[in-house]
């Protein structure tokens, strides 16, 4: 079998786990026999462009001349089973589907963020979750709200991409959504079901679980819609020292938040940003991991590395979270429904724990807890997840075994292609 995998890399200064994602999958692919022929492109390749190359910038992420040339020359010299695309912006361009077809290869892609709708891709704005542009012709709003990098031209630009390509999108053979949650974006999008498949990412095994650790761990970048501020509020309530330890691993704009709660409190540390090998040590040295997403954070790749160290994870009731911890259970699709009720507004407290004690809008699940992205009611289940952390344990390395390890989701993957590939 041979496939294309195509994939704009995301700079290297800003740390993607869609990179590490691909970077991943290439390397199961080969090793289970697949031929891959890789056609990357970098966003760190722009500013050693060609002028005439940077002029044709603006309309790339719409129609990318060159890319299009030159996986033309690609799909006629090797003539692939199967195309997967990874992210197309800004130099692929999801013209690329349109490319592969006109030469008879099908086209899988993996569904990463909600940028079929949202220019932004992760629906969240101002603190809030916003769906605003949700079943709009055009995405004005992300254009007066400077939803894309931060500029009304940039912004504009990725709207009418994203209106131009509807139908581009609508054409994907099959759609590899991570989460049962992008599953139903895709469904809400207009994807029928029978061109959906639930694929999660793998992590590789890191072996039998170390005995459990002490207190809790978040690991994420340090920006609002990751919930550090939200988790730190929750933190705050309970007094210093019951809980055990709040490790924060991380870097980004809300640091100094970090930086001083650790400096208010002894129960909290904050690790800076780690390497792999400090990622596996952190994990170790905690019992829970705590993924506190502001937004429906697709999958979290730091849930699936807790599970594989047999850590249970308390996370918010958003995105692909539930099904991680298996705690999912009919909803409506990410994004979708009234931006009020998507996501409680911090300092708006839960209702009251009901006559068992368990606090209100807590569900657990297979292999962790979900709750409200409330600071109250997150801040009412890190008791209850402390205490629990030892029960869930075996069945979190268990979960991983099942769903998320390599072995299971490389058959997965090549059953996606299996699938699709054509006759030669």
């Amino acid at each position: 079998m041979r496939i294309v995998v195509a994939h704009n890399r995301y700079r290297e200064a800003q740390p993607s786990g869609e990179n590490t994602i691909v970077d991943s999958e290439i390397a199961q692919l080969t090793a289970a026999g697949v031929e891959v022929l890789p056609f990357i492109r970098s966003s760190d390749e722009i500013p050693s462009m060609s002028k005439a190359a940077k002029a044709l910038l603006p309309i790339s992420p719409i129609w990318a001349p060159r890319a299009q040339h030159d996986l033309s020359r690609l799909l006629t010299e090797h003539r692939p089973d199967v195309l997967h695309l990874h992210n197309p912006y800004p130099l692929i361009s999801p013209w690329v589907v349109r490319t592969a077809h006109r030469h008879g290869v099908p086209v899988v892609q993996t569904v990463h963020n909600y940028r079929q709708v949202c220019s932004s891709g992760i629906y969240f704005r101002d603190g809030v979750i916003c769906q605003d542009c949700k079943g709009r012709a055009l995405g004005v709003p992300a254009i007066k709200h400077r939803c894309y990098r931060d500029s009304a031209v940039q912004s504009a630009l990725m709207a009418t991409t994203l209106a131009v390509h509807r139908g581009t999108w609508r054409s994907v053979d099959r759609y590899i959504a991570l989460t049962s949650a992008i599953a139903d974006h895709l469904r809400d999008y207009g994807i029928p079901d029978e061109r959906i498949v639930v694929k999660p990412n793998s992590v590789p095994d890191p072996g039998r679980p170390a005995p459990l650790g002490n207190g809790f761990l978040y690991m994420a970048r340090l920006s609002p819609e990751k919930g550090v501020d939200l988790l730190l509020d929750a933190w705050r309530r309970h007094p210093v020292g019951s809980l055990g330890t709040l490790r924060v691993a991380g870097d980004g704009e809300l640091r100094h938040l970090v930086e001083a709660a650790a400096a208010e409190r002894p129960d909290v540390v904050y690790l800076g940003q780690l390497d792999r090998a400090g990622v596996q040590a952190a994990v170790e040295a905690s019992a829970v991991v705590i993924a506190a997403a502001m937004w429906h954070d697709v999958l979290p790749t730091v849930i699936i590395e807790a599970l594989a160290n047999g850590r249970p994870v308390l996370g918010t009731a958003l995105g692909g979270i539930p099904y991680l911890v298996g705690a999912d259970a009919p909803h409506e699709p990410a994004g979708t429904g009234p931006a009020a009720v998507a996501s409680a507004v911090a300092g708006h407290s839960p209702p009251p724990a009901g006559p068992s004690g368990v606090p209100a809008g807590l569900v657990t699940g297979t292999a962790g807890w979900v709750v409200p992205p409330d600071p109250a009611a997150l801040a009412a289940a890190l008791p209850v997840a402390r205490a629990g952390a030892a029960a869930l344990s075996a069945p979190a390395r268990l979960r991983y075994e099942q769903t998320f390890h390599p072995d299971v989701v490389i058959k997965r993957h090549l059953d996606v292609y299996a699938g699709l590939s054509r006759p030669h």
